[in-house]
């Protein structure tokens, strides 16, 4: 496929997201979401789009798309606070056809979501058992089965479990979203082989909430945006003030600089191949790093614009601010991906900083 042939892709893909997320996702149906009802019509739309895994190969199950057709699927999601895991299923999906196991419909999560956590796979027969807890696991509760990055005998697997073979402790984020503690004592594995280590299930986590993020942005610049033009005080519109418009530039200016930044982690895995994320790791953690600053900046921002009925629950604010600050920290924060940058340009010397940032 051409270049331009991939952008036409793109552009109709991110209208179909568009259109489709503009008329269900209500402020109804997230706020029934965030009550503990799944959103199964809305899924199934997702699903029957192909919007679930657009970069996992047709042979697995996929639509046979990019990283970059990912990014537009997670930037719009995450611009309308979509209440479903399709990161997560993107994820999933990706890393068992990476391993050379067919993706099974319905929503997929991931575990561990935290670097501390160690899965466990033990052989049973010509098969696995899986043992171990993960916490803080996305939409655990709702997911239909769970892509486990665990270890046999020290070897990377990667495994598919049903997630009814778990038992669930719920618990959610600050924007109300299912973050469920699973826990496995000799679980049947559905399938497992030998793949990528639990790190990459880490980065790709990291890129995902970076896009995600991205698209929140965009969303508080054109709602901000929209507010100060309508709204009045003193006899003059908000956006007439100059304290409003440099608060507004400050927003417009981080939303650019983040969406580019995931926007080319997203472009390196496909450029640079996605099989070895020793590549685009770089992007990843440029890509949380900025992106969660400019999360941290512009809620407050948006905030500020909108004055106190920002923070009211009947308005529509908050279902993206509060994700912005839920997955900030997701995945590693910005003093997680600063601490490994700095370990990785101190490992290569200072003599080859410079080449490597003019390479990438």
């Amino acid at each position: 496929m051409s270049t331009r042939e991939g952008k036409e892709l793109r552009t109709i893909l991110a209208d179909t997201c568009t259109r489709l997320f503009t008329a269900q996702v209500t402020p109804q149906l997230q706020e029934s979401a965030e009550k503990g009802t799944w959103p199964e019509a809305l899924w199934r739309q997702v699903e029957e789009n192909g919007l679930t895994l657009p970069q996992v190969p047709e042979s697995r199950g996929g639509a046979g798309g990019s990283w970059s057709d990912a990014h537009v699927v997670l930037t719009t999601a995450g611009r309308h606070a979509v209440p479903l895991p399709i990161a997560e299923t993107m994820m999933g999906g990706w890393l068992l056809a990476q391993s050379g196991l067919d993706v099974p419909m319905g929503p997929l999560t991931v575990a561990p979501s935290s670097l501390h956590s160690r899965l466990t796979l033990a052989r049973d027969g010509n098969g696995f058992r899986l043992d171990g807890s993960a916490p803080r696991v996305p939409w655990g509760r709702q997911a239909e089965h769970v892509v486990v990055a665990a270890e046999d005998e020290g070897r990377p697997m990667i495994a598919l479990v049903a997630r009814s073979g778990a038992a669930v402790d719920e618990d959610v984020n600050l924007a109300l979203e299912p973050r469920d503690t699973l826990t496995w004592h000799a679980a049947t594995v559905v399938a497992a082989a030998s793949g990528p280590p639990a790190s990459m299930l880490w980065q790709l986590g990291a890129l995902a909430r970076a896009a995600q993020m991205a698209g929140g942005l965009e969303y508080l610049l054109a709602q901000s945006v929209k507010y100060v033009t309508e709204r009045s005080q003193f006899g003059r519109t908000l956006s007439s003030f100059q304290a409003i418009q440099h608060q507004l530039a400050l927003l417009a200016g981080h939303t650019a600089a983040a969406g580019m930044a995931a926007q080319h982690a997203f472009g390196v895995m496909d450029a640079r191949g996605a099989g070895n994320l020793g590549e685009p790791a770089f992007e990843i953690a440029v890509a949380k790093i900025r992106v969660g600053e400019a999360a941290g900046l512009g809620a407050g921002i948006a905030h500020q614009c909108h004055g106190a009925i920002g923070f009211t629950y009947e308005h529509s604010l908050h279902f993206v601010t509060r994700r912005l600050w839920s997955w900030r920290a997701e995945f590693g924060g910005e003093s997680h991906w600063s601490l490994e940058l700095g370990r990785e340009v101190a490992a290569r010397g200072a003599e080859a900083l410079w080449p490597h940032l003019t390479s990438r």
